[in-house]
């Protein structure tokens, strides 16, 4: 039996949910869809600058985790870019955080920029 899968921590879902050029058919082939927890490794890798280790204690998850979902949240990147693709981001196994905790006290947690009820919790 496979072990479950393990809650990622997110400090906050994303303001926007789809990205894309302007004048993209609509149709669902014309999609790439990133997962919440993907779109967060991207976030604090990146924009924040933490290092993978970092973001997986923020995160909660393994070190080799965080490297898997960050690779597969990379090439969905490319993907929309190079093929024109519009980016979808919803779903995964995520739960957000509740601005507490050591991650949250560095300031590296959004939790407490964003207008969202705790209650919200996706999967």
């Amino acid at each position: 039996m496979a072990r479950p899968r393990k809650w990622r921590n997110v400090c906050c879902l994303p303001d926007s949910n789809e990205f894309g050029p302007l004048d993209s058919p609509n149709q669902e082939t014309m999609f790439v869809n990133m997962t919440v927890d993907e779109y967060e490794t991207i976030r604090l890798i990146d924009l924040e600058g933490l290092s993978q280790e970092e973001c997986s204690a923020q995160m909660n998850v393994a070190r080799t985790t965080v490297q898997g979902i960050y690779s597969e949240a990379r090439k969905k990147i490319a993907e929309s870019l190079v093929n024109g693709k519009v980016l979808r981001i919803e779903g995964g196994n995520y739960k957000l955080c509740d601005g507490e905790g050591e991650s949250c006290i560095r300031g590296r947690c959004r939790r407490n920029r964003c207008g969202i009820d705790m209650e919200n919790q996706h999967n």
